[in-house]
This record gives structure tokens, C-alpha cells and sequence, in this order.
């Protein structure tokens, strides 16, 4: 299966995502446009299977806040959150972004 990156542009999409997550893992990706070490993991995520919904930083900061606000999670970009039960259930930010350890995060939730 093919990755599908979703941009998350507006609060109605992310509350949908927040919703979608009690039926099945969410995979959140923040990504920086200017960041070298975003777009090494623009490049890992976009091996996944599935979907994968895009928050570009520069674009949907206030996603972004949003994010932060309804997870605990502290802001940086690159970020991986997965959503379950409509909470953040696993997130890794950075280097530490690699397609194999988000699979495996989305299986251990599903």
C-alpha cells in the first residue's frame, strides 16, 4: 500500500482526526519546510503504508499549537504522534523518526 499524505489545514480536520483515532491509530506528522532534518523524515514517513496526516509548520501553526495544546505534547519539527482513544498514544521527534519504529507503533495501537 501506497503512503498517503493528508494536509491538516483547519481545528474541523484535526477534531476529525481526534475522532477518526477511536476507530483506528492517527499518524500526525509535523514537518518544517526549511528543516534538513525534516525532510530526511518527510522521506522516511513517506515509505509508510497508509495514511499520514501533514502538518506543514510554516503553514498551520496554529495546527501545530493546537496539537500541542490537545496532546501534552511539546511542539518540535519534525514530529510523530500517533492518536488512539483520542488521546497521544506514541510520538518520536527528529532523528528518531524512521518508518520501521511508526509501523510498529501503529500496530502495537491498532
Amino acid at each position: 500500500m501506497k503512503n498517503q499524505f493528508t494536509p491538516v489545514i483547519d481545528s474541523d480536520e484535526l477534531k476529525s482526526l481526534f475522532e477518526l483515532s477511536h476507530e483506528r491509530p492517527v499518524v500526525l506528522f509535523k514537518h518544517s519546510l526549511t528543516c534538513p532534518i525534516s525532510s530526511a523524515a518527510y522521506q522516511e514517513m513517506a515509505g509508510l503504508g497508509g495514511d499520514v496526516s501533514l502538518i506543514v509548520v510554516q503553514s498551520a501553526r496554529e495546527i501545530s499549537r493546537e496539537v500541542e495544546a490537545q496532546t501534552g505534547i511539546r511542539h518540535e519539527s519534525p514530529q510523530a504522534i500517533i492518536l488512539r482513544n483520542g488521546k497521544a498514544v506514541w510520538n518520536v521527534s527528529h532523528w528518531r523518526i524512521k518508518r520501521s519504529a511508526v509501523e510498529e507503533a501503529v500496530r502495537e495501537h491498532a
